[in-house]
């Protein structure tokens, strides 16, 4: 389905079409006409569905039709990230390019200058505020905000912001919105306390389910199974017989991530650390030198598995295997995003691993290809069977008995 079907302004598909979005993906094709429609939505899509032209195309699609008041906060965007919040607030200002739709982004992680520049754009209204849960709150515990007349109420990656502890920000936040605030929610997985949250603020929403979609088969999959400490000498090979360029390596813990940096700086390469201990600023830097190729390797949190589009990544390696499947899905969908639409992805999977990593190839509906070990390395560890137990402190969110629909993969990924 094209956007011209889709009875928007013709300012809004005049920025559509200069940004070259002509056909739907799946979650807006379901999502933007119940929005349009003033209802409640409740979305389950993860990242690289096009998710933000869901909901925020029919929000600058009402404002832009007017009525709205020019000194108050209409729109609140929520995301559980100061990245994915700066880049919601970057496509806002595409999607808005003809329309005199104003939006400020508010997080923390910044200077005091920064700060009052928030301040001071939520005191003169912004159609839109694109804000994480903590600082918008200090804003509203500041005196610095009015929601009285609030009309969108939106929560994205909805999941993500409860794992952080925000539930009671958002109850908070929810609690000052007038009470015909329309309210739409957009999730990556749906456990039980995402539809409990569902009914507490919602009022008979529409439920839309996008299948919880595979890795593009342009992505080479691939898993060395291995011990623990061989992990870091399986690293060291990869990058003696290529120089890593565009790689993105993911790990389980803020003090793994710092020290695999250490090390591989000593190696040679050309590194930089990503995780939420990092000050705002010099993670915005470090993000800036790696889009522009200054940086090689980012090392890094599942901070930024989500919401940062980068489109020319060549390599993601899983130095840890994530605890949840779709996580896998989320980081090793950083490549085969670019113009040629290829990319690799490398595992590394010890005996601990071995549940989590098994609980992926469930999900994927197939078997990873097992790379064997260089002899230099060492054995690996015998094969073990598929039919493990979970550990003792594992806690998977499952899937709740949600049903999917299966869909294309769309053409235009813009988030």
């Amino acid at each position: 389905m094209r956007f011209e079907e889709l009875e928007l302004e013709d300012l809004v598909l005049d920025g559509l079409d200069a940004m070259n979005f002509m056909e739907m993906t799946p979650v807006q094709e379901f999502s933007i006409p119940p929005i349009l429609q003033g209802k409640d939505v409740i979305a389950c899509a993860q990242t690289g569905t096009g998710k933000t032209a869901a909901y925020v195309l029919p929000v600058i699609n009402k404002l832009s039709k007017g009525g709205y008041p020019d000194d108050a906060i209409n729109a609140i965007i929520m995301a559980p990230t100061r990245e994915l919040a700066l880049q919601i607030d970057q496509q806002i200002e595409g999607f808005s390019y003809y329309l005199p739709i104003s939006a400020v982004a508010v997080y923390g992680g910044t200077d005091g200058i920064v700060y009052t520049q928030q301040e001071r754009g939520l005191n003169l209204g912004a159609d839109i505020v694109v804000a994480t849960p903590g600082r918008l709150i200090s804003h509203l515990n500041y005196g610095n905000v009015d929601f009285s007349k609030v009309s969108f109420f939106i929560l994205d990656e909805a999941d993500r912001m409860l794992d952080m502890g925000f539930y009671d920000d958002i109850i908070q936040i929810y609690n000052l919105l007038p009470k015909d605030c329309q309210i739409i929610l957009f999730s990556a997985t749906m456990p039980p306390r995402i539809k409990l949250l569902a009914e507490k603020i919602m009022r008979n929403p529409v439920e839309i389910e996008i299948a919880i979609s595979t890795p593009p088969e342009s992505i080479k999959q691939s898993a060395f199974i291995c011990y623990e400490d061989q992990k870091l000498r399986i690293l060291e090979n990869l990058f003696k017989k290529q120089n890593p360029k565009r790689v993105i390596l993911f790990s389980s813990s803020k003090q793994k991530v710092k020290e695999l940096a250490v090390t591989m700086k000593r190696m040679k390469i050309n590194v930089a650390a990503m995780h939420s201990d990092l000050e705002q600023s010099f993670r915005e830097q470090v993000m800036k030198e790696f889009r522009s190729g200054q940086i090689d390797v980012l090392v890094a949190t599942d901070v930024v598995s989500r919401g940062i589009d980068i489109t020319d990544i060549s390599l993601i390696i899983n130095y840890d295997v994530p605890r949840e499947p779709d996580d896998y899905v989320h980081r090793i969908g950083r490549t085969a995003r670019g113009t040629e639409g290829k990319g690799s992805a490398i595992t590394f999977v010890s005996e601990r691993d071995k549940y989590y990593f098994n609980a992926i190839e469930k999900l994927l509906g197939k078997t990873i290809l097992k790379v064997p070990l260089d002899p230099s390395i060492g054995k690996a560890p015998a094969s073990q069977s598929n039919k493990q137990k979970p550990p003792s402190n594992y806690r998977h969110k499952g899937r709740n008995g949600w049903t999917t629909k299966n869909k294309t993969q769309p053409k235009n990924q813009f988030n």
